[in-house]
């Protein structure tokens, strides 16, 4: 069927007189500009058979107020594949202090025949610092800061992607092991992108970045150990709090408006009933099923871990406020779905960790990985001792002379 049917006419009744000479060249040739002005947007509007669908995350660690503080992980090695570009080709992101860390947002792409888009990101108040494909012009590029400007965005941008809906590429793997792979597993198709060495292709578009935009919600542990949440996000938030407490764990599932306190989850739960949950709350979302098992699959070993910590479902108004996507030509269905990580210093968390430390257990410091030192920070500025509070301190600082038993996990 012919989309612009409705601007035909019957042949046996024409709504005008067939115009001659002059007149009618004049005539037939504005008939024609109006049908091609009609016709140009709609040309421009989009491909009706790309639909895009993207996750990430956006992390945090809530202070004594509620509120995200700037926060470093306590090394800066990378756990990405070598093949991934970073900003002047080194791992500059763990040496950024920033309120939020935005990690691995994938874009898949699903289209029933090759097409070719182009794709842009914009980070309010922040620094894109690690991608995958090659991407041109990231900025700021080489004049990397060390510290945040409040007052800079930053972009990435990549040109000339083509998406083919039945490829046998080869996708660059390493040996060691890294959980950016389990992103691939899904039935999204491969894109590549051409580069002066050569194609680049991947299952998706990868980039990560430090921010420092304030969160749409507050998370502020009290001291009996309840969690007192406020919602700044205009939109109702589903919540997931979450405890790990040695092979013992346990989550709660919610609904926020506005305010709301929260206990401690029983940690009587199972991995399986929680992997279906939050899986359930992602594909309701809009994501796919396997996209959704990609995501928790990326993050098992880091989401689940020892510790306290709320998640939420980011609204799509904040994501695109705060992360603004654009996709030429625009797909006819973008679905963009982040899970915010609040790292929360429960009395239970604050007690295993002081226990550790005086004790030099390095093994159940190490459960803390890169939040650890963020966390040694915020016990001591409120211990109510101060002695203990620099003793604390002076043991932590043993722990980071012994390099070799220093958490192995990072993001």
């Amino acid at each position: 069927m012919n989309p612009f049917r409705r601007n035909q006419f019957p042949a046996s009744s024409p709504p005008f007189a067939a115009p001659t000479g002059v007149l009618a060249t004049a005539v037939l040739a504005a008939f024609f500009g109006v049908i091609s002005a009609r016709l140009s947007p709609a040309k421009q509007s989009g491909d009706s058979s790309l639909i895009v669908h993207e996750w990430g995350t956006f992390t945090s660690i809530a202070g004594v107020d509620g509120a995200a503080v700037e926060w470093l992980p306590l090394s800066p090695k990378s756990d990405l594949p070598t093949f991934v570009e970073h900003l002047r080709n080194a791992d500059v992101k763990g040496g950024l202090r920033g309120t939020v860390r935005m990690e691995t947002p994938v874009l898949y792409f699903y289209s029933p025949r090759q097409t070719t888009v182009s794709v842009s990101v914009s980070f309010a108040k922040g620094l894109i610092t690690e991608w995958f494909p090659h991407a041109t012009p990231v900025h700021p590029s080489e004049a990397f800061p060390m510290t945040l400007n409040p007052d800079v965005n930053g972009t990435i941008a990549w040109k000339n992607v083509t998406i083919t809906p039945a490829s046998s590429d080869t996708l660059l793997r390493e040996t060691a092991p890294s959980h950016y792979y389990a992103a691939r597993e899904t039935s999204a198709n491969l894109i590549s992108i051409p580069t002066s060495s050569g194609n680049q292709s991947e299952k998706f578009l990868f980039y990560r970045g430090v921010s420092g935009f304030t969160l749409p919600i507050t998370a502020k542990v009290q001291a009996n150990g309840q969690l007192q949440v406020a919602n700044n996000a205009g939109a109702v938030l589903t919540l997931i709090l979450f405890e790990r407490r040695g092979d013992k764990l346990g989550y709660t599932i919610s609904s926020l408006e506005s305010s709301a306190t929260l206990n401690a989850p029983s940690t009587s739960g199972t991995f399986d009933s929680l992997r279906s949950d939050f899986e359930n709350a992602l594909v309701d979302r809009g994501l796919y099923l396997d996209e959704a098992h990609a995501m928790l699959e990326t993050w098992r070993d880091s989401w689940f871990e020892e510790g306290s910590r709320l998640f939420y479902v980011v609204p799509r108004a904040f994501v695109d406020s705060v992360l603004p996507l654009s996709i030429h030509p625009a797909p006819n269905q973008l679905t963009r779905v982040f899970v915010g990580r609040i790292e929360l210093v429960t009395p239970a968390t604050e007690n295993a960790i002081e226990t550790a430390l005086l004790s030099a257990d390095c093994e159940a410091l190490q459960k803390y990985g890169r939040f650890l030192a963020t966390m040694v920070e915020i016990i001591t500025t409120k211990h109510p001792d101060s002695a203990q509070a620099a003793r604390l301190q002076q043991a932590f600082a043993a722990y980071c002379m012994r390099l070799p038993c220093s958490p192995a996990t990072r993001r």
